[in-house]
């Protein structure tokens, strides 16, 4: 049997890998914080890059209409996905239901960073007013 290296192989349906450095997406120097549309990878995918260190700070009460995962890589942070409170840590991974309104925020005192995978290549989000500050 003879083994193929990795250039040897054709690409499926003619894709070819990608690659997106840090400097075409990082919005700052210091942190993980920016996103790379998966349409600029040639993948269906869109990851989002967030960090803060700021305890109550992160996403907004928010709606996509596709699913998306997120992966707590450092911190603590507070998920509110619907009507659900979910307390998570590093690596821990969420996910939350296309369709379903969802927001988090670090709860300290370490630097929350997390990776959030959008099943779309595209980043499409629609804000909203937060029931628990309007109520």
């Amino acid at each position: 049997m003879t083994q193929s290296t990795p250039s040897d192989q054709e690409h499926p349906a003619g894709r070819q890998p990608a690659v997106v450095r840090r400097a075409d997406w990082a919005t700052d120097e210091n942190m993980w914080l920016g996103h790379v549309l998966g349409e600029n990878l040639g993948t269906n995918l869109t990851v989002l890059f967030y960090s803060t260190d700021t305890v109550g700070e992160g996403p907004r009460w928010h709606v996509h209409p596709y699913d998306e995962v997120f992966i707590v890589r450092a911190g603590r942070a507070l998920f509110t996905i619907g009507d659900q409170k979910i307390e998570a840590g590093p690596g821990d991974i969420l996910m939350g239901p296309a369709n379903i309104p969802h927001k988090y925020h670090s709860l300290g005192p370490d630097r929350l960073q997390t990776t959030d995978i959008h099943l779309s290549d595209q980043w499409i989000q629609t804000d909203l007013d937060d029931p628990e500050l309007t109520a």
